[in-house]
């Protein structure tokens, strides 16, 4: 069986979505239209997707916890609500409309971006985390519906939880981040179970983009503990600027 070699540009592609969707989010926006252009419907693109995104963060988890970071058992509690949320956005992604779904996306992150930028900065030295009590409850109803979303397309969710773990939960971006590699990962299995019930995988692709996306998470996850607030809220500017432009314009 001939192997067309333009499929190995999944793995290059695959690393810069992991790493990504490490630090700030936005690599399905990458992984779903090379998907796309190698000749997958938009549907079974998405489905393929999540197998490497469940590796992806799976191997973020484990990077993070090789440093000494992690936010168990918080993050396990709002990766059950996502779970049980993916179901119901994955189902809903079978038929998706990817035009009217890429302009909605691009308003949001437009909306994320202004958000970011004048957000008042605050020092890390400031911030209280809350993670229990009626702050954890109101944190689980939000992943239910943001676990929805991720089941339904996944692409800038990343940057929602990094608005949100912050502002509710007072987390620094790097446990923010932490948080949010767990959780996805724990959505995805939802996912990912709606997806080869409905035959929508196609595993041979999926494998070779699991290679370049596990790769830039493992990468990810180990530079961005050795770096602060600063730096990661920079990386996250930028590349919610530069999906933007991209989404609304190509």
């Amino acid at each position: 069986m001939d192997f067309p070699l333009e499929y190995l540009l999944l793995i290059p592609v695959g690393f810069i979505a992991g790493f990504l969707n490490t630090v700030a989010g936005g690599g399905t926006l990458l992984t779903l239209p090379t998907l796309i252009f190698l000749g997958l419907p938009a549907s079974v693109a998405n489905g393929t997707n999540r197998i490497a995104i469940l590796v992806q963060t799976f191997t973020a988890v484990k990077g993070f916890k090789s440093k000494g970071e992690s936010m168990y058992p918080f993050s396990l509690y709002l990766g059950i609500s996502a779970l049980l949320g993916s179901f119901i956005g994955a189902k809903l992604a079978i038929n998706i409309n990817g035009a009217l779904f890429n302009k909605i996306l691009a308003l949001i992150m437009l909306m994320v971006l202004t958000i970011i930028v004048l957000k008042p900065k605050v020092a890390i030295e400031t911030l209280v985390e809350k993670t229990s009590g009626k702050v954890l409850y109101k944190s689980i109803i939000i992943f239910f519906f943001l676990g929805i979303y991720g089941g339904f397309i996944n692409a800038g969710i990343g940057f929602l939880m990094l608005l949100i773990l912050p502002s509710i939960n007072g987390l620094t971006l790097l446990k923010s981040n932490v948080t949010k590699v767990f959780v996805v990962f724990m959505y995805t299995i939802g996912a990912v179970i709606v997806f080869a019930y409905e035959n929508k995988i196609n595993y041979p692709l999926a494998f070779i983009l699991t290679i370049g996306n596990a790769s830039g998470a493992w990468v990810a996850s180990r530079w961005s503990v050795k770096k602060d607030d600063k730096v990661i809220r920079l990386f996250l500017i930028i590349t919610v600027s530069a999906l933007a432009i991209k989404l609304w314009f190509f």
